[in-house]
């Protein structure tokens, strides 16, 4: 599984990634269950869950969501009709500061076909007016789960920004980055304490999108609450560790 990936509503992401590519490029790699996690936004998470139909890739919607301290959190929920009401809650709290799409890039919200349906006028990848805590909590309280992003990285992490992941944080996991090496990557486990350790592509770009960036998992089937349960180590389900 990879649950970190971005499309072109993402300002940053590529031009490249739309949803029927997507789709192809983690078919050809053996990827068997994505996540679409555009920045504060998950409008484009639809069309890739319907470029996927009738295909043996299982697409979640998600949101990577920057708080008020810039730490940035993959919030994952089982159907997009949650996300997509829990992107209100985060656009309610967005500043309304227009994107400039000559120095950040276009926000395009798309369907299966790529067609261009909308394009999001506000800048997405601005913190929003909620802490970190704030945004874990109300994930919790709609059912979804949340992943502290690549916790490795200097900046947009949780440990760069606060220094330290507390151990009762009420997260599902924290994400590495798949450029880690196998030693970085045993460091970056040990700051992140007993928290399950996925790794991601966080991919703005086809290339990004590879299997060796993705997780291995041991499910029953390719779902949510399956998933779920892996990142708890519950019911034999497991996340294996990435770097193995």
């Amino acid at each position: 599984m990879d649950l970190h990936i971005h499309t072109v509503l993402s300002p940053c992401a590529e031009l490249e990634m739309g949803a029927k590519e997507i789709v192809e490029k983690c078919l050809a790699e053996g990827v068997d269950i994505i996540a679409i996690s555009d920045h504060n936004a998950t409008a484009n998470s639809l069309a890739v869950i319907e470029a996927a139909k009738g295909k043996p890739l299982t697409v979640l919607p998600a949101l990577e969501v920057q708080s008020r301290e810039d730490i940035h959190t993959v919030s994952l929920f089982p159907g997009f009709e949650e996300a997509s009401l829990f992107q209100e809650w985060v656009w309610e709290r967005l500043a309304p500061i227009k994107n400039d799409p000559d120095l950040f890039g276009f926000q395009m919200i798309i369907d299966e076909d790529n067609n261009i349906l909308n394009e999001v006028d506000t800048l997405l990848i601005q913190g929003i007016d909620a802490s970190v805590d704030d945004i874990i909590e109300e994930v919790r309280r709609r059912g979804g789960m949340s992943i502290l992003a690549h916790i490795d990285r200097q900046a947009y992490s949780y440990l760069a920004v606060l220094g330290i992941i507390p151990p009762d944080l009420k997260i599902d996991a924290v994400e590495l980055s798949a450029r880690l090496t196998s030693e970085e990557a045993l460091f970056w486990k040990k700051q992140a304490l007993n928290y399950t350790i996925i790794r991601s592509s966080d991919a703005h770009r086809l290339s990004d999108i590879k299997r060796q960036h993705a997780t291995a998992v041991l499910l029953k089937r390719p779902s949510f609450d399956e998933i779920a349960l892996a990142l708890h180590s519950q019911d034999k389900r497991m996340v294996m560790w990435p770097w193995s």
